[in-house]
């Protein structure tokens, strides 16, 4: 009922002008005339695919896009500035949409960003610009140690699970990644039938083990090995926490249960599904590095990760500690900041718990490179990643890749109404609400997906190139300037801290910066 209800309030200015048309015809046939051509462009807005929000709400949805027209005379102008000093912009969303959709991504008459601002970063250019080739900015993970190695696109889907997305938006994220070559991460919400629709999956196991769980709710290794083996699953990651909410488990409400997401994620329709705040398959450092070549085994030799937002350094200290103990280390780690997005969580978890990424990408790369396992460990980075120079800043601080969330679900057609935690989403990319996600149109979505991501590289190849650089990798914190203390010009380098290699082996400590002097319990 209150779907139905729902669709009528969407539908019921659209189909007042119909009835009007009818009921005005014997009295005025100019305003009948009228009427009438309001109702075929409604129709026109429900059989077109290009715009969610008109196919969602037809003639009406026309006013969101009659603002954006007069948005670069007024909208910008007014608003612009001072939103882009925020974490995240609408000038970023609109860079996102314009190449998804090939349209001009440039700007004229100059930046909008205070460059004497203290926070103000930038990429130091050279005199002898090259010609990067984007299509080459892969990276292996897993080789050799792996029995399947898997070739990493710098930028991929993050964790966005079916449930908390549409069935059609994970679809069209599947296919976008398979025209693009690059990675789509499941989520916690485990592999569904709109993750198999020809691109790379990551499959994300969590603490519900959602997919490979017994009636119980506990680790069972034959339905992971089922799923693990099948030829899409390039790599395994085992979320330990999420930027948005680390510590916090997750709940989807029984309504929103539907007999897909049952049959996704191996719990019963109808009921709540229920994400503890930590694994019951391990207990300790060990017994997580345990589990991890346990899936690593099972699921053939793929690469296995974890993914984890930086809390208390020092149990991230004791994690490294033990697979230096063990000898026994993940493929790679994702490092996810509290900056990062959720369908749903509470106010205090989103704005005051877990470390801002850009930090923890430093502390995880700094750690590893002083314990000697940075050659064997990659890392990925998430958090609010949307350009060219996001990613560029994050390979610079220690980053192999990136994912990002909010790009794709902007090209997906996202205009970030956050009503994703009531399942009224206008565009129908944060709904299982049937009659709303026929909005996202699959083909046409999953071409822009893929435009956005070929489109973001090949920015990246240009910075690269103005950089005096050929591959990602050859990013260093040197190369981004910023404002120092004095207001004077510095190298991020200068501005982070930075351990040689192998020094955390040493029990010395001469020159360890903060906190490893503090932190670092050698053992």
């Amino acid at each position: 009922m209150n779907a139905l209800t729902g669709n009528f309030s969407r539908y019921s200015p659209w189909l007042l002008t119909g009835l009007l048309a009818l009921l005005s015809l014997p009295f005025s046939l100019g305003f009948a005339v009228f009427c009438l051509g309001l109702f075929l462009l409604g129709l026109q807005d429900l059989r077109q695919s290009q715009h969610a929000v008109r196919r969602n709400y037809p003639l009406t949805g026309r006013l969101r896009y009659a603002l954006e027209y007069i948005r670069p005379e007024i909208r910008q102008y007014f608003l612009e500035s001072d939103d882009d000093k925020l974490p995240f912009s609408r000038n970023q969303r609109a860079i996102v949409y314009a190449r998804a959709k090939l349209q001009n991504d440039k700007r004229g008459f100059g930046t909008i960003q205070d460059l004497y601002r203290e926070d103000t970063q930038w990429l130091a250019h050279s005199i002898f610009p090259t010609h990067p080739d984007a299509s080459t900015f892969k990276v292996q993970v897993g080789e050799g140690r792996c029995a399947q190695p898997y070739a990493m696109s710098v930028l991929n889907v993050s964790g966005m699970s079916f449930g908390a997305l549409s069935g059609n938006a994970i679809k069209a994220l599947n296919k976008g990644a398979a025209l693009g070559g690059f990675a789509h991460n499941t989520g916690e919400g485990s592999i569904s039938i709109h993750h198999q629709h020809g691109g790379d999956v990551i499959w994300q196991v969590a603490s519900g083990y959602f997919g490979c769980r017994d009636e119980a709710g506990r680790f069972d290794p034959e339905r992971f090995q089922q799923q693990a083996t099948a030829p899409f699953v390039k790599m395994i990651e085992l979320k330990l926490s999420q930027g948005a909410k680390p510590g916090h488990g997750g709940v989807l409400p029984g309504a929103k249960v539907s007999a897909e997401i049952a049959q996704a994620r191996g719990v019963p329709v109808g009921q709540d599904c229920i994400s503890p705040a930590r694994h019951s398959a391990f207990k300790d450092f060990a017994g997580m590095l345990d589990f991890v070549c346990q899936l690593r085994q099972l699921s053939g030799g793929k690469p296995v990760g974890i993914k984890l937002c930086i809390g208390n350094i020092g149990e991230w200290f004791a994690l490294v500690q033990a697979m230096l103990t063990t000898g026994q280390h993940p493929d790679f780690i994702t490092v996810d900041g509290g900056e990062g997005g959720t369908g749903a969580a509470p106010v205090e978890f989103t704005d005051h718990v877990g470390m801002p990424m850009r930090e923890g990408l430093r502390l995880v790369h700094n750690t590893l490179v002083g314990a000697g396992l940075r050659q064997h460990i990659k890392i990925g980075a998430a958090g609010k990643v949307i350009s060219a120079f996001d990613i560029a800043r994050c390979l610079a601080l220690g980053a192999d890749w990136c994912n990002s969330a909010r790009g794709f679900m902007f090209s997906l057609g996202c205009i970030q109404s956050r009503s994703c935690h009531t399942d009224h989403c206008p565009t129908g990319v944060a709904t299982q609400d049937p009659r709303r996600q026929q909005a996202v149109v699959v083909t046409d979505k999953a071409q822009r997906v893929h435009q956005f991501h070929g489109n973001t590289l090949t920015q990246l190849a240009e910075l690269l190139g103005a950089a005096g650089l050929n591959q990602p990798n050859e990013l260093q914190a040197a190369h981004i300037l910023m404002r120092g203390e004095q207001g004077g010009i510095v190298s991020l380098d200068q501005h982070v801290s930075t351990l040689a290699e192998g020094a955390l082996l040493n029990p010395a400590r001469a020159g360890w910066p903060e906190p490893f002097q503090s932190q670092w319990q050698t053992h």
